[in-house]
């Protein structure tokens, strides 16, 4: 009786809540010989739920906090995303724990890329929107050129209806710079505070992103340009690298009371218990040096490695 039943399932669908397998697995299962000191054994099989978001086009993981689907050409208009709380979006398993919740938001997308003309006449940009990002802690400004009109991060001192350049000259001496424009480090003076700086030319900036954040321009080497964060490490990068003069705006996001647990689950993080305190005596820090100049140059490629190889011949 074990052997017929065991044979009327001969084909198996395998389906997920989320992916549709159109595959039907095909099993088959081995005779059996029932005897009084043999017992039947049966392997227990489970189906692992991943999560399957990132194999369709468009969607793009940003900090496990969201899954956004971008188009494929750039829009001002607002994107849908998805919560991930923290959690990776192939596996499933929790990389942060500390964000979870948070309320119903649209994501903007901000062109974090600032090039212009290397000859002749800067390119003009007009602001004509300053508003509020739920995804970021600045602001961002709406700003059109032509028929162009994209989202940029806003420094503290930009308003409606200002006019900002951007220029990838580099002159021999150092321009006056004016906030909110767009210059090379290398046409920058020593001593300029900056934002929105490229790491690598032409990648988009990654540095001081934040509401407040800057960078200052300490000294220049040669074709290199020295960056001190406000951590006092400091950075070296060619002087090519596209910057936004001045510091962003909502300088005083950091000192905004929260209030509540439940507000702190509205903006998205897990509430936590306890006040936070510095380690002291014999569990404190140790006070170390300044870690040395970090010189970004270009990303590195995979390493070749060359073997000489020696070939005998027997004739």
């Amino acid at each position: 009786m074990m052997q017929q039943l065991l044979n009327s399932f001969s084909r198996l669908c395998v389906t997920n809540s989320r992916l549709t397998l159109s595959q039907c697995l095909s099993v088959k299962f081995p005779t059996l010989s029932l005897t009084n000191n043999t017992q039947p054994q049966l392997q227990q099989i489970r189906c692992i739920n991943k999560l399957g978001y990132l194999t369709e086009p468009g969607w793009r993981n940003i900090g496990n906090k969201w899954l956004v689907k971008f188009p494929e050409e750039y829009t001002v208009k607002k994107l849908p995303l998805m919560k991930l709380a923290g959690r990776d979006p192939t596996t499933g398993k929790k990389v942060y724990g500390g964000l979870g919740g948070g309320h119903k938001k649209k994501y903007r997308w901000v062109d974090n890329v600032r090039s212009g003309p290397k000859e002749g006449p800067p390119s003009v940009e007009k602001i004509l929107r300053l508003q509020y990002d739920p995804c970021r802690s600045s602001k961002i400004a709406l700003v059109a050129a032509g028929d162009r009109v994209r989202y940029i991060l806003a420094s503290s001192t930009m308003k409606v209806g200002d006019l900002i350049s951007t220029s990838g000259h580099i002159p021999r001496n150092a321009i006056r710079p004016k906030e909110g424009d767009a210059h090379p480090l290398g046409a920058l003076p020593v001593g300029t505070e900056v934002c929105c700086v490229e790491k690598f030319v032409g990648e988009g900036a990654s540095i001081a992103l934040a509401a407040g954040s800057r960078a200052l321009l300490v000294r220049k080497v040669g074709e290199r340009c020295i960056l001190q964060l406000p951590s006092k490490q400091e950075l070296s990068l060619k002087q090519e690298c596209m910057a936004t003069v001045g510091h962003l705006s909502n300088e005083d996001h950091n000192t905004k009371h929260i209030g509540s647990p439940n507000r702190l689950r509205w903006l998205g993080f897990r509430p936590r218990s306890g006040l936070w305190h510095r380690k002291d005596g014999r569990h404190g820090r140790k006070i170390r040096p300044l870690p040395p100049i970090k010189v970004l140059d270009s990303r590195k490629s995979d390493k070749v490695i060359e073997l000489p190889l020696t070939i005998k011949t027997f004739f």
